[in-house]
């Protein structure tokens, strides 16, 4: 499938985690899998370097897997050049949980540290971003826009001063909303960044975590109605807020975007998982177990993604379009699953990058709303992907008759 010109200079990139799982599938033949499937880039995940480590030297804490000893650089070295090897590059290494907001000072400084010490390491994979993810509200911490801000922008300085010491390209942070966080929305991490006021702090947009909090509701049969009972004012809602991000955030400022879809299952299957976790928050097991590659109708995908990102493509951004997909498919042993995942992600990347090139323009500071531009084309579209939604068996594959194909 041919890719736009205008879209082409956006990178394909994928997860780690979403070419397979660390407990059966390793690394370097994931990397393997995903370059003979077409990606140019990877984001490293932090249990897959784990994986990668402990491959080289046994049991290793899990509060020591970032302590930059020259041996464990020289392993991460090892892993940057197997990808260079492989015509890859690393994106960013991610994620990095829990480290903002926090108002005990010894906690605070713990935490800072911590990021730190993943420095050297971005070095030696040869990247030059690590991400945060959203505190979730962790005990004695805050959403206090003052001290969430000022965390992340002495991360920022942090980093800057590193960069300037060792004379490497800047290293930059990237925060994301997780959709079960505190801070769950583009708006809410946006105010962070924008606050913390630095210019190598900015933004990741995941499709996912957006269009959980802003449009999908798992518990709804539907699919949709987590804020509004009809699908034309969750579009119209939708459509709103994408348009206010293009008009609010700078294309640079946007480090990196993620794309991913979601399978529909029943209520019984998703109350089951939250059982076998019943702390979880309510979207936890949704997103860690029922994702799929974007516009993969035919598992069951759903979500308007292609909204997201034409709009966020339009607007400037040339950074890659990574594919980060939790999903229980992933958690099998078999020994194609590295293969077969690289394959349907790549398709995916070029089926949603045709995809955007046909949404009409529906942003801009004159663009009526979503609706009114082209709803009702919109709306046949999204009413198309429901009715024709197979059952799904909650691993991403689809299932006719009872009798997955």
């Amino acid at each position: 499938m041919a890719i736009g010109p205008r879209l082409s200079k956006n990178r394909a990139a994928i997860a780690t985690v979403s070419l397979g799982s660390w407990k059966y599938h390793s690394l370097p033949d994931r990397l393997h899998q995903a370059a003979d499937a077409g990606f140019q880039s990877i984001d490293l995940m932090e249990n897959d370097w784990a994986q990668y480590l402990r491959s080289h030297v046994g049991a290793v804490d899990d509060d020591k897997i970032w302590e930059p000893t020259a041996e464990k650089l020289a392993i991460a070295k090892k892993l940057g050049n197997l990808v260079k090897d492989l015509n890859m590059s690393i994106v960013c290494a991610q994620p990095v949980r829990q480290i903002e907001g926090f108002t005990d000072p010894k906690k605070r400084m713990a935490n800072l540290a911590s990021v730190v010490n993943r420095f050297p390491f971005l070095r030696a994979f040869d990247t030059d971003m690590l991400f945060l993810v959203s505190n979730i509200g962790a005990e004695n911490s805050t959403i206090e826009l003052k001290t969430v801000a000022n965390d992340l922008r002495e991360i920022g300085d942090m980093a800057a001063a590193f960069s300037k010491r060792d004379g490497g390209p800047m290293i930059k942070i990237g925060y994301e909303g997780l959709s079960w966080a505190v801070r769950n929305t583009w708006a809410s991490t946006w105010e962070v960044v924008r606050a913390a006021n630095r210019p190598n702090v900015g933004l990741i947009v995941d499709s996912f975590n957006w269009l959980a909090v802003e449009f999908a509701d798992p518990y709804n049969k539907e699919g949709h109605g987590r804020i509004y009972p009809t699908l034309e004012e969750s579009l119209d809602v939708l459509c709103s807020s994408i348009a206010s991000m293009v008009a609010s955030v700078p294309a640079e400022k946007i480090f990196l975007l993620q794309i991913a879809d979601a399978e529909l299952v029943d209520t019984a299957t998703l109350n089951l998982t939250r059982y076998e976790n019943p702390d979880a928050p309510e979207l936890l097991p949704w997103s860690r177990n029922f994702r799929l590659f974007p516009m993969e109708e035919e598992r069951g995908a759903y979500m308007p993604v292609e909204l997201i990102t034409a709009a966020i493509l339009a607007a400037g951004y040339e950074g890659p379009l990574s594919m980060e997909v939790f999903s229980r498919s992933l958690e099998r042993p078999d020994v194609d699953v590295p293969k077969t995942h690289a394959q349907r992600g790549f398709h995916s990347f070029e089926v949603i990058m045709q995809a955007a090139e046909l949404v009409p323009k529906f942003w801009g500071p004159i663009a009526p709303a979503c609706a009114e531009k082209w709803g009702a084309k919109l709306l046949d579209q999204t009413r198309a992907k429901g009715a024709d939604r197979p059952l799904t068996n909650g691993h991403g594959e689809p299932k006719m008759n009872g009798v997955v194909h």
